[in-house]
């Protein structure tokens, strides 16, 4: 087992098997859906969550390695290698260390050190840092370094101060002291540059312990600095660590003490204090970054994995004011049925004329449910909605959902490709109706970060960003299961080894030739061959096809043990159908899974997924969840009241609480310390995103129009 695989072993408190077959598993090529689904008997059933760690983790310290040789190669080049400095990089955990090692050898731009050494300064500096001399007039050995470049001993002295302070800057031991000092006892402090209201007041005289500051603070306060609100630098006790550095290399009865413990002050002030503030600037907010990338990828995930509500034909409604509110109903697959604009709300408020338009097209589609867009005008359109279904006689209902990102999508390619004679603005209520159908399917649609779950998205690393969240798209697309013969070029590229162009060409197969009745069909697709296939294939279901275990997660490299289980128990697999599939389950179950596992030398886990999945073939994981509120009429917050209790569902999870849509158009914030009567240390070891949860109203403020709520 090589160096790598040690560190992942001990990292991950794995054995030695999951950590080789994982690594091989990744470097074959294969997804972290497949190896996560497919593969549990090589990884020891990792989830899809631990193997993107995994995977990361490992990508690190490949980097890591590769940087260690790259600085040994370049400080030999230099014919400075010695086997302490080698054993110092090649023990080296982090980038970081490798760098501080390597400083002193890199290529420096002319500084005042170098000018210093051009004029022959060095044995100079030598002198002072070394501390040797213990007798004698400093002077008369600063004389003889005198020259037609040096013509004072102040400039002697100077020029060797300025070399011994960089030498002091590149020091390794040195700035890893200084660095973890500052980060165990500096300050975080912030003093205001505008005087003016701002949602950054609390920031305009402000300090907190480095060490100590939570993640979500660092990025609001970097905000405010980029926005030129407030200024922000580190304090901490200067002389202190000065006083240190000077212990620790200064020899007290040196003739030249004065002039290093000079070139100390000088090194920490001038050079060592800015670059170590920077390091530690960029540290919090990397911390800070992965910490709101991490939460962003929760709270996507739940969004994502909220259930679908099927068998309406639903009435998408995109609110507005002065264009008019835009509609379009679709039937129950989603595909489009009408559209229309209209205009209830200010400035035109036609009440009756829109009543009018939207009850002929309920009448005439037999509508079901309307989604709402919370957007602008939502608030008036819900009063206008809630009083249109008093007025219908029918099991009429609406839901308020998300419309985050719909407007990205109606003006996208993809948009234009869906709909090219819809227009752009009619588009987004089509997302509204669809993503109440099923939120998954119409997502993907939509670039991840545009989907509004995050918290300062838009101040975190847009690439890390953008690579966590399309890997949960990927997670949450696989673990539901795609319907080949309806999915759509965007969901399609996101299953297992489906790229744009394989998704593109999945589809136009399907135009031309027809639906696919088996699973096999798709090695007929250009440019997909056996190693995507493999790849794919357990992820795409079809429904009514040939094969009834088409229409499970059940890979096709399992068939043939399936089909001789069946044999086994005396089961004709062209009269299966999915009531008989359950009794094969049951029956496997009761012969002992174990047992079968042994006679037919296929692991446990998969054996345990197999029967899993004909226990449920079609069947959507998210039916579990609780359903979207479907609600007929409207509160406001006028009527809200301290101690009134509520349901209400959770639309965003942030580091210091929850925010929750209980139906009067503002979503209540749950703060963390309402959150629970016992301690947590994250709101989202309490709750997800689309989570149903009761509340209770503990304030209102109609004024600043903000809702405190309490979960406990």
């Amino acid at each position: 087992m090589d160096k790598i695989a040690l560190t992942l072993k001990q990292e991950f408190n794995l054995k030695d098997f999951p950590v080789l077959n994982t690594i091989k598993l990744i470097d074959e090529g294969n997804t972290i859906p497949f190896i996560a689904r497919y593969r549990k008997e090589a990884t020891g059933s990792l989830s899809d969550e631990v193997l993107r760690s995994f995977y990361e983790r490992l990508t690190y310290l490949r980097n890591l390695e590769e940087k260690k040789s790259d600085t040994i190669r370049l400080i030999d080049e230099q014919g400075k290698l010695t086997d302490e400095i080698r054993e110092k990089i090649e023990n080296s955990k982090t980038l970081q260390e490798i760098d501080d090692i390597y400083r002193p050898f890199r290529p420096k731009r002319r500084t005042r050190a170098t000018i210093a050494k051009e004029k022959g300064l060095e044995g100079l500096a030598k002198l002072i840092a070394d501390g040797d001399l213990k007798e004698g007039n400093p002077d008369d050995y600063a004389q003889k370094f005198l020259n037609d470049n040096v013509l004072t001993l102040e400039e002697a002295y100077q020029g060797a101060m300025d070399i011994v302070a960089e030498d002091v800057s590149d020091d390794a031991e040195i700035r890893k002291y200084i660095r973890e000092y500052i980060w165990n006892n500096g300050l975080l402090v912030t003093e205001k540059l505008k005087d003016e209201k701002s949602p950054y007041e609390m920031y305009y005289s402000y300090k907190e312990s480095i060490k100590k500051i939570p993640p979500h603070r660092i990025l609001a306060i970097n905000r405010a600095e980029r926005e030129e609100y407030i200024s922000v630098k580190v304090d901490v006790d200067d002389e202190k660590i000065i006083d240190s550095i000077v212990a620790s290399n200064v020899i007290n009865d040196s003739i030249f003490k004065d002039y290093h413990v000079n070139a100390i002050n000088d090194s920490y002030k001038r050079l060592i204090k800015p670059s170590i503030e920077r390091e530690i600037r960029n540290k919090l907010t990397e911390i800070a970054e992965e910490k709101a990338i991490k939460v962003f990828k929760m709270n996507l995930k739940s969004l994502l994995l909220q259930p679908p509500v099927k068998g309406y034909v639903v009435m998408g409604f995109d609110p507005a004011y002065r264009t008019g509110c835009k509609i379009a109903v679709v039937d129950e697959t989603g595909k489009l049925l009408d559209t229309a604009t209209v205009y209830p709300t200010p400035p035109q408020n036609d009440v009756d004329g829109a009543k009018a338009i939207l009850k002929d097209l309920i009448e005439k589609y037999n509508v079901g449910l309307i989604s709402l867009g919370n957007g602008t005008a939502s608030r008036e359109s819900e009063l206008f909605i809630a009083e249109l279904i008093k007025e219908v006689d029918r099991d009429l209902k609406y839901v308020i959902v998300n419309e985050a990102g719909a407007s990205v999508y109606s003006a996208s390619e993809l948009g234009t490709e869906e709909f090219p004679d819809i227009n752009v603005s009619l588009r987004g209520a089509i997302s509204m109706a669809r993503r109440l159908q099923d939120p998954l399917a119409e997502l993907v649609k939509i670039d991840p970060k545009s989907i509004g779950v995050g918290q300062y998205q838009h101040d975190v690393n847009q690439k890390m960003l953008g690579e966590a969240l399309n890997g949960v798209v990927e997670d949450c697309v696989n673990s539901v299961g795609v319907d080949l013969n309806t999915a759509s070029v965007s969901l399609l590229k996101y299953v297992s080894g489906i790229n744009a162009s394989i998704a593109k060409n999945i589809v136009e197969y399907r135009n031309e030739v027809g639906q696919f009745r088996n699973r096999n069909e798709l090695k007929n697709v250009k440019r997909l061959g056996d190693a995507t296939f493999t790849q794919c294939a357990g992820f795409l279901r079809i429904l009514n096809g040939d094969n009834i275990f088409d229409s499970t997660g059940v890979h096709p490299e399992r068939y043939e043990i399936l089909e001789k289980l069946l044999k086994k128990f005396d089961y004709d697999i062209k009269k299966l159908d999915t009531k008989a599939l359950r009794e094969f389950a049951y029956k496997l179950e009761e012969y002992g899974l174990e047992k079968l596992s042994q006679e037919y030398d296929i692991g446990l886990p998969t054996l345990n997924d197999i029967v899993s999945e004909l226990k449920k073939p079609g069947r959507d994981p998210r039916e579990d969840l609780p359903k979207p509120i479907l609600m007929s009429d409207v509160m406001t917050i006028e009527q809200l009241k301290p101690g009134m209790e509520l349901m209400g569902t959770v639309r965003n999870v942030v580091d210091f609480g929850c925010f929750v849509d209980i139906g009067v158009h503002t979503d209540g914030l749950v703060h963390i310390s309402e959150m629970s009567q016992n301690y947590i240390k994250h709101p989202l070891d309490v709750v997800s995103v689309g989570d149903i949860v009761k509340v209770r109203v503990i304030d209102v403020d109609i004024d600043r129009n903000r809702i405190s709520l309490s979960m406990k």
